[in-house]
């Protein structure tokens, strides 16, 4: 048993280490792009379900990056303030779905052809999505959504939704490289961090858990590699399965997808179970509470399916045009860690991430984390919360 449970820990730690410095740089980038977009442009241009609604959430939604459940409340917040629903559900799909992050862990862990599928698939399942909302969200629905909405019920991360930490005042690269702007690089990093932290470990953890302890032949009968015709159907309806019954999202369901592709899981089962961190059932929970029951069951239905066709298409594409890999082990969960290029990488982001812990640290930061969980003291419909240089997160209402 302690065999075992060092065995599952080891390859946990193994796949960490591969995917440290690639998780590091999407969350630094993202927060740059954060630092320097405003989230009320955000609102202002979402106020719609036109074409060019949903294409500027789709854009503003990869270049947010959040965990699942900062996505939802900042979707609801997005809502709230003028948003047309399918607008906020279109940015909370991308900004889980279409971002740094997601494509970095990815190109480490399965590689390119992967990358490529998620991007391709993610707009995919955001027009299929778009289109199931256009002939089948009733206008009754989108009202009651929005009584639901305004009592206000809070889920996890609606601090996050909150707060709005943007610097636009001035040129870009002088916003970049001020101290406002490395106090607001700072804090929006280490909220996203913090946000996901639990997430990342706990998939981590599982797959590790998986790959040591589940024999290949189980995942092999499972996923119905005998049957290569079949397996290609059923792996994009099974895999948002997997991701719900996993209560894993984020990035942090990336290490699982490794651990079930090196099971048989087809290339477009992989897709779908990445694509299906937004129907996790906390999340669906959390649904319930912003828009209420039915709202929460239309939109788990919807998702499922816009994630199983997008899934299932960009896997017959792919395997079509021969970008599908041939089967083999994925190298992180089977190598230890070397001196090598990713070593020395880990090193350096190692410094830079504390260099914007010092600097968290010295600006309120960990008081902007208290809140992170729990709405601003005084938000109000258009609260948002400003970051200084020097001072914790300081309250300003937008009228």
């Amino acid at each position: 048993m302690i065999h075992a449970i060092a065995l599952a820990l080891s390859t946990a730690f193994d796949m960490l280490w591969e995917v440290f410095w690639p998780l590091a740089l999407g969350f630094i980038l993202s927060a740059i792009v954060q630092t320097l977009v405003s989230r009320r442009t955000v609102e202002r241009a979402l106020g719609s379900d036109s074409p060019r609604s949903l294409g500027l959430a789709t854009l503003f939604g990869a270049a947010s990056s959040s965990c699942s459940y900062a996505a939802v409340a900042i979707s609801r917040s997005l809502f709230r303030k003028g948003a047309s629903f399918p607008a906020a559900i279109v940015f909370e799909f991308a900004s889980t779905n279409l971002v740094f992050e997601l494509g970095l862990i990815l190109l480490i862990l399965l590689g390119w052809s992967f990358v490529g599928a998620e991007f391709a698939g993610g707009l995919l399942m955001i027009v299929i999505l778009a289109l199931l909302f256009r002939w089948t969200l009733k206008p009754g629905m989108i009202e009651e959504a929005r009584r639901q909405a305004e009592r206000g019920r809070q889920g996890r991360m609606q601090g996050h939704a909150d707060m709005d930490m943007s610097i636009t005042e001035g040129p870009f690269l002088r916003r970049l490289f001020s101290g406002r702007g490395l106090t607001a690089i700072s804090h929006n990093f280490w909220g996203d961090v913090t946000s996901v932290w639990t997430d990342i470990g706990l998939g981590l953890l599982i797959a590790g858990a998986l790959a040591a302890w589940v024999p290949t032949a189980f995942w092999q009968s499972f996923f119905l590699t005998s049957h290569p015709v079949l397996s290609q159907v059923w792996g994009p309806l099974i895999g948002p399965v997997i991701s719900l019954l996993s209560f894993v999202c984020s990035v942090g369901n990336v290490p699982l997808a490794a651990v079930l592709w090196n099971g048989g899981i087809s290339f477009g089962g992989v897709i779908a179970f990445v694509f299906a961190d937004l129907i996790i059932i906390p999340i669906i929970d959390i649904y319930r509470k912003y828009y209420g029951g039915r709202m929460a069951l239309y939109l788990l239905v919807v998702s499922y399916g816009a994630m199983a066709l997008a899934g299932l298409a960009i896997g017959l594409l792919f395997q079509g045009l021969g970008f599908v890999p041939s089967r083999h082990p994925a190298t992180t969960l089977v190598a230890a860690p070397t001196l090598n290029y990713t070593s020395v990488l880990n090193v350096i982001f190692l410094v830079i991430l504390a260099v914007l812990a010092w600097r968290f640290l010295r600006t309120g930061g960990l008081q902007m984390l208290r809140m992170m969980d729990a709405p601003a003291p005084d938000h109000r419909a258009h609260g948002t919360v400003d970051v200084r240089p020097g001072d914790g997160p300081s309250h300003h209402a937008h009228h």
